[in-house]
C-alpha cells in the first residue's frame, strides 16, 4: 500500500519560517527578510522536491502544481519525521548555497550595527 503525501508550497514556506527561526538574526534572518532572497530560497526548495513544478506568467507569482503521475512514482520517506527532516535538510542546503553565492550582495544591503564595548555616557 502506497501513501501519497501532498507537499504544498504553503507547507514548504511554513517549514522555511521554522528553520530560519533557528538561525541567528544577523545575517541569516535579516538576509532572508529581503523578498528577493526569500523567493529564491522558496524556489530552491520547491525546485528540489520531485514532481513539483511551477508555471509563471509576467503578471503573477509562480503557481506551483503537482504532477500526479510523477507523484505516484516518487516515494518520499514514509514517516512524518523523515519527511520533515528531508525538507529541513533541503532548506539548510538552500540557505547555505544562497548565502555563499550572494554574500557580497547581501552584505551590501544589510545594515551592520557596530556595538561598541565601551559603556555609554549618554545616560549620565
Amino acid at each position: 500500500m502506497q501513501t501519497v503525501v501532498k507537499l504544498t508550497p504553503q507547507s514548504v514556506v511554513g517549514e522555511i519560517e521554522s528553520v530560519l527561526d533557528t538561525y541567528p538574526y544577523n545575517p541569516y534572518q535579516q538576509a532572508f527578510a529581503i523578498p528577493d532572497l526569500r523567493e529564491e530560497l522558496i524556489c530552491f526548495v520547491l525546485g528540489r522536491i520531485p514532481c513539483l513544478y511551477s508555471t509563471t506568467d509576467d503578471k503573477s507569482l509562480p503557481n506551483y502544481q503537482l504532477d500526479q503521475e510523477c507523484l505516484l512514482n516518487f516515494k518520499l520517506p514514509r514517516s512524518p519525521l523523515e519527511q520533515t527532516l528531508y525538507l529541513q535538510n533541503l532548506i539548510h542546503q538552500g540557505i547555505s548555497s544562497i548565502m555563499k553565492e550572494k554574500s557580497d550582495w547581501i552584505s551590501d544591503r544589510l545594515e551592520t550595527v557596530q556595538v561598541d564595548s565601551q559603556p555609554s555616557y549618554w545616560f549620565g
